[in-house]
């Protein structure tokens, strides 16, 4: 500053001007409140062009307020990790599973919303503390299994019901591979793909024993290792596609379209990304198979969007999110992903997926599992995951270098 002298009365006069500023709901500067609105929602992700249009009507209605919805990036959990702890906090961030065990003392409770009253009792276990509390809106609960193309296997003989373990899933792996079909795929560039291939199978892979010892802090290596047994012999067979290290989410959704692939390890918003390509695709979802227990499903927090408590636009954020609440409006999100909505008062058009939810969800006889990362490995665990799992879909590295990093990982980490 160059002059540190300034008159009493133009302080008080520049303070009155900033208080009033703040209570009309601009920005600190008199112009417009700039909302920073991290998505966790790739560029082409078809949630994000609805939660586009959505915003843009949004600030039609309200032009003291501009709302930059940034996309995601392959780093987005050790970026939000980062940005919590330097206190570079953003004034609304996608979740990603994590608003009550990670995010929570960061966030707004929003159990007092207007809109909290709908919130969705199937969401409780993963969303509320013991008080009650929940700090994010649910644009949709998740429940995912295994996608695959319905035309593929009803033309190769294969039930997906009767995929119940994964000895009778690989023993199906040569049927479609014979009729020219790629068993599997995944995506090496996207690639939490491939973490997603370990944390489905690990979901339902454990004894209630072998969970424990993850909560006491035991890596269970004999068990972990089990599981990318089954991926290696996936790919050295070649059974994964073989673009799998250049291969995108559209690339995928494309295959599933086409009928050249048969399953993808991935959330149901896939699914959108294939109907993109071909409306009239016959997809599907089915139970992740399990060798110590009954074939389950994986779920709970799905796509969800919460305030920082100390964000300097938080009254206005809040009412961008009521407005993102609105029945219609979520119901929009929510039908591009597939998925149930987050709300109860909301509904979702979950076309081709609706046989897969009446056999399999609305039957109540598959058990919903949480998502193993997120309960039973420490924070920070994610992106070993993934590049542990890439390395054996790749042949890059072995089933044991793979463990032994993940349980030096789980090790460091859970000290913390």
């Amino acid at each position: 500053m160059k002059s540190p002298l300034v008159p009493i009365g133009a302080i008080a006069a520049v303070a009155l001007a900033v208080t009033g500023c703040a209570g009309s709901g601009a920005g600190s500067d008199g112009g417009a409140a700039k909302i920073e609105f991290q998505t966790n929602l790739g560029a082409t992700d078809p949630i994000l062009d609805a939660l586009t249009e959505l915003t843009e009507k949004y600030e039609a209605d309200h032009p003291d307020v501009d709302i930059e919805l940034v996309p995601s990036t392959d780093t987005y959990e050790a970026d939000i990790k980062v940005r919590l702890a330097s206190g570079d906090v953003p004034d609304i961030w996608a979740t990603h599973g994590w608003s009550l065990l990670r995010y929570s003392e960061f966030l707004e409770p929003l159990q007092n919303q207007p809109w909290a009253k709908d919130f969705n009792p199937a969401l409780a276990p993963a969303m509320k503390n013991d008080a009650g509390e929940f700090f994010a809106l649910p644009i949709d609960t998740d429940v995912a299994g295994i996608v695959y193309n319905q035309t593929v296997l009803e033309t190769a003989g294969i039930d997906p019901a009767s995929l119940t373990d994964w000895a009778s899933f690989t023993e199906a792996l040569p049927t479609l591979d014979a009729a020219g079909v790629i068993p599997i795929s995944s995506s090496g560039k996207d690639n939490w793909f491939a973490g997603n291939v370990a944390d489905f199978m690990a979901s339902g892979g454990f004894t209630d024993d072998q969970l424990d010892g993850f909560l006491d802090g035991e890596f269970d290596k004999n068990g972990y290792a089990a599981l990318l047994d089954h991926v290696a012999g996936w790919q050295a067979a070649g059974y994964f596609n073989p673009d799998y290290s250049s291969a995108t989410m559209d690339d995928l959704g494309r295959a599933l379209a086409e009928g050249t692939t048969a399953f993808v390890m991935v959330q149901n918003y896939l699914v959108t990304t294939a109907l993109g390509f071909d409306p009239a695709v016959k997809l599907g979802y089915m139970p992740i198979p399990s060798d110590v227990g009954s074939p389950f499903l994986v779920g709970g927090e799905g796509r969800a969007f919460g305030v920082a408590k100390d964000s300097e636009h938080k009254e206005q954020a809040l009412d961008y999110l009521a407005f993102l609440a609105e029945p219609e409006n979520l119901s929009v999100l929510a039908s591009e992903v597939g998925g149930i909505p987050g709300l109860t008062n909301a509904t979702s058009d979950l076309g081709g997926l609706q046989s897969s939810y009446d056999q399999f969800v609305a039957s109540g006889n598959y058990p919903l599992m949480p998502y193993f990362d997120r309960v039973y490995l420490p924070n920070g665990m994610w992106d070993t995951m993934v590049s542990t799992t890439d390395s054996v879909i790749t042949g890059q590295g072995t089933v044991d270098q793979a463990v032994d990093q993940m349980a030096t990982d789980f090790d460091s980490l859970f000290e913390q």
